[in-house]
């Protein structure tokens, strides 16, 4: 026993665990403001090794997933990265550039930390200037991230002059703690994919469509995906899961041409289903089974507006295609222009995670077309822990005129041409405080004439009382034109995707305006939009695309 024991020593000192080792413990700051209930920064090192870890990490208490890195010192610049995404699962990388990858500046300046005369090295890593403060009393080398770590024991690390990592606390204990020591890994992968893996374990992600075609076309079938109007709505239920207050959450489309070459009207939306009736019923039996309003200019329109047993949906995000990316790439080559493969949504929803939270919902997404082949989209929602400033208790879808059922007997908004406008009326159970319109709204009529090309005021009231006043107008187009390959090209050198528009651009969301309502008592209450809308001229017409909920 007594000779195994000696043996297991002598491995353990050749393994550097009984090498003299120091741990330091770090403390973060900012503005000189201690960061409040941190889990404090640890390192571990000796000759042979470095460990940067945390103390609830060596206590068995770090929150998944978390990371923990190593630099081995008998290996020139190995530096590993290990993450542990549960007690069983975990991955590893090695990064052999990184201890050398930036170019440090060694300076005569020194100070007093802990006792120990420090050094000061300084270098600039993504344009923030670095400022590190080490030491070569103790004969060791470590740091509390990858900078630095080959000049001694750094016990500063300041970027910005604001942000600090400050050593607190420099203990010699006899060795590294096999716990947190270097070892061997199970599962090694390259540095990519190791990136790749732990960025997306630190946040939901909930796939929604994968390259699922919308198209006009009378064979359209549903399958997993339930398919509306002709091809043109995708339809799809999905399982939220219970979300910690304060979390984030985005939606993001991936859309390509499938063969139409126009810009194009499209939403990504959720059906609520908080009253006897949603917007699915009319969906599935026909829009005319939906509540109908009428202002007096003769038309009935189905199933966008609330009423006391319905409500609309909930659009989250109001979308454009350009002309033809992707599939038109190569109808026109111009100098100096490269034509983008697809374009990227993506567009903060936080607003509605109450209404999705720990609940089955259905979510949507419309391309107003009239092409056989039309358009891929890949949908996706991701959530993350955070502390949203839009995490509002109370949601309610109260108008959205979007006629996402257009091939299916929706049909389009025209009805401002009457001055009464929209006016919709909703109850709120409670009292309110702060409450919030998020409003959407663009203006078509695709000629000279058109609102889509001619500036609007959109004026919304409530309770008779003029609220908010403004004129939504996009003069940023022409930022957009790697997106429009097959775009219109005029005689004066402009592109028609460059031209401003009502509120949207060819290739672009629309990004709503959020609009204070105050503080609203319990009971009835009504809001109203007015638009001007424009004269139609021939078949030719205008129409506004406007929805609205309340957050509170």
């Amino acid at each position: 026993m007594r000779k195994f024991l000696l043996s297991l020593s002598l491995l353990l000192t050749t393994m550097g665990l009984f090498a003299q080792a120091y741990k330091i413990t770090y403390q973060r700051s900012y503005n000189d403001k201690v960061t409040p209930n941190e889990d404090p920064l640890l390192v571990f090192t000796n000759a042979e090794q470095t460990v940067i870890t945390s103390e609830k990490a060596t206590q068995s208490s770090a929150r998944y997933p978390y990371e923990t890195f190593f630099v081995d010192r008998k290996q020139p610049s190995a530096y590993y990265r290990l993450t542990n995404f549960s007690a069983d699962n975990e991955l590893a990388t090695l990064d052999s550039a990184i201890l050398n990858r930036n170019t440090l500046a060694l300076t005569d300046e020194t100070k007093k930390i802990l006792g120990y005369t420090c050094k000061k090295a300084t270098t600039s890593v993504n344009s923030n200037s670095i400022e590190i403060w080490y030491t070569n009393d103790l004969k060791v080398k470590g740091a509390p991230n990858e900078l630095g770590q080959n000049l001694g024991l750094v016990l500063e690390y300041v970027r910005n002059g604001n942000s600090k990592i400050t050593a607190t606390k420099l203990e010699k204990i006899p060795h590294i703690p096999s716990n947190v020591a270097f070892r061997q890994f199970g599962k090694t992968v390259d540095a990519l994919t190791y990136q790749d893996e732990v960025w997306k374990s630190r946040f939901i992600r909930i796939p929604v469509f994968q390259n699922e075609q919308i198209n006009f076309s009378d064979q359209a079938k549903s399958d997993s995906i339930l398919r509306f109007a002709s091809g043109t709505v995708i339809l799809k239920k999905v399982k939220i899961p219970k979300l910690d207050k304060g979390s984030q959450a985005f939606v993001q489309l991936i859309e390509k041409s499938n063969g139409d070459a126009y810009d194009r009207t499209g939403s990504v939306f959720l059906i609520a289903e908080d009253q006897a009736q949603s917007f699915l019923d009319g969906m599935q039996k026909g829009m005319q089974t939906l509540p109908l309003y009428s202002n007096g200019d003769g038309e009935n329109y189905p199933g966008m507006a609330r009423t006391e047993g319905f409500s609309p949906i909930y659009e989250l995000m109001r979308f454009f295609t350009p002309f033809g990316v992707s599939h038109f790439n190569d109808r026109l080559t111009l100098k100096g222009k490269t034509w983008q493969d697809s374009v990227i949504y993506r567009q903060d929803i936080s607003d509605f995670l109450r209404v999705m939270d720990g609940k089955e919902v259905y979510i949507g997404t419309y391309i107003g077309n009239y092409d056989k082949g039309g358009h891929h989209v890949s949908v996706e929602l991701t959530i993350h822990p955070g502390n949203s400033k839009t995490d509002y208790p109370n949601v309610m879808s109260v108008f959205n005129t979007t006629n996402v059922m257009e091939m299916g007997g929706q049909p389009y908004a025209r009805f401002f041409r009457e001055e009464k406008g929209l006016e919709v009326s909703f109850v709120l159970p409670n009292d309110a405080e702060n409450v919030q319109l998020r409003y959407i709204t663009t203006g078509h009529g695709g000629w000279g004439n058109g609102d889509e090309f001619v500036p609007k005021e959109n004026s919304i009231y409530l309770d008779g009382t003029l609220a908010f006043r403004f004129t939504p107008w996009r003069t940023d187009c022409g930022s957009y034109r790697l997106y429009n390959p097959v775009s219109g090209n005029f005689q004066n050198g402009l592109s028609s995707s460059d031209l401003s528009r009502s509120n949207w651009c060819p290739g672009t969301i629309t990004t709503p305006t959020y609009i204070n309502l105050g503080d609203l008592k319990s009971g009835k209450h009504t809001i109203r939009v007015q638009i001007p809308q424009g004269e139609p001229e021939g078949s030719s017409f205008s129409f506004w695309n406007v929805s609205g909920a309340l957050m509170y």
